[in-house]
């Protein structure tokens, strides 16, 4: 069983039918013209389906058909063939510019409609800016309007502000010149002031000066009073510590004596013993058996001699006179 065609005959030639009278052409006068406006591809396109080939032999049988029947269409009667041939040529060329000047005519025409389109819907995008615009500019009409009452009102207060500012500048202007005037008072015043204490400083300045000279001289008199006196101490001074050194070689002089003469006396009390116990053995070998009535007159005078030279001792240094060399230190 044969296997169904994609696209039937029938289909394809109304197909092309349709596209002939689309163009305007129900009966092309030439193979050229039919392929300008039908094609293979075009063809396909428009069915959506197909085989080429089998599009293309379609195509070349309803070309040949159309082609002839608008050939016989414009068959002239009663003319030559070679005639008839040119004038088929001539009414094909005709024909053919002809539409040639229609299609740049329809393109011309379809691109001044795009561009009228274009421009219309430019002018309507226009329109809505401007509407746009106008609406912006009314909002801010209506808003430096507002700014203008505002500003009005604010100069109207600033006026009534200047107005009181102003009478308060004429009231201080009264009050300055007030001012000015009990200051040129007072100042003429300081001025008298200051020349009567100015008189009165130079008279207590010379004042000053005299007392000063008087006083310098008073002092003067003063020091060399004190500086004589001074001179005269320093003498007295001078005297009382050669005094002084005069008592103190005497005083070291008799101190000096003073422990000579204690130590004689040491020397002598120690004679004094050593005669006394020689004394003492010479009677005890005399009397073998002394008696308790000798030892006792014995005693003392050996307590007696002791006394003696203790208070020799004592007496070399006695408690109420120091060295010069210790006075002299203290």
């Amino acid at each position: 069983m044969a296997r169904p065609a994609a696209v039937t005959p029938d289909a394809i030639r109304s197909t092309v039918l349709a596209m002939l009278a689309e163009a305007g052409e129900t009966a092309p006068a030439s193979d050229a013209r039919f392929r300008r406006i039908v094609s293979v591809r075009k063809l396909r396109a428009r069915l959506g389906a197909g085989d080429p080939a089998t599009l293309s032999r379609h195509l070349n049988a309803i070309e040949a058909e159309l082609v002839q029947a608008g050939l016989t269409g414009f068959a002239v009667p009663d003319v030559p063939a070679e005639i008839a041939a040119q004038m088929r040529a001539l009414w094909e060329a005709a024909v053919a510019t002809q539409l040639d000047g229609i299609v740049r005519l329809r393109r011309e025409t379809e691109a001044r409609v795009e561009a009228s389109t274009e421009a219309q819907r430019n002018a309507g995008l226009k329109v809505e800016l401007l509407r746009v615009e106008l609406t912006d500019v009314r909002s801010q009409l209506s808003a430096r309007d507002a700014e203008l009452a505002v500003a009005r009102a604010g100069f109207e207060a600033a006026g009534a502000r200047s107005a009181a500012a102003e009478d308060a500048v004429a009231t201080l202007r009264a009050q300055l010149a007030a001012v000015e005037a009990a200051a040129a008072e007072s100042g003429r015043q300081h001025t008298r002031e200051l020349a009567t204490e100015r008189a009165r400083y130079d008279g207590l300045s010379k004042q000053l000066l005299r007392e000063t000279a008087h006083q310098r001289e008073t002092l003067q008199t003063e020091r060399q009073r004190l500086e004589a006196e001074l001179a005269r101490a320093a003498e007295r001074l001078g005297a009382l510590e050669a005094l002084r050194e005069r008592l103190l070689t005497e005083l070291a002089a008799q101190r000096q004596a003073q422990q000579q003469a204690a130590a004689e006396a040491a020397a002598l009390v120690t004679v004094v013993e050593q005669q006394r116990q020689t004394l003492a053995l010479v009677g005890s070998a005399a009397t073998p058996g002394p008696s308790s009535a000798a030892r006792r007159r014995a005693r003392p005078a050996a307590k007696t001699a002791h006394a003696a030279e203790s208070g020799l001792a004592g007496g070399a240094r006695p408690s109420g006179h120091r060295p010069a060399a210790a006075r002299k230190a203290r």
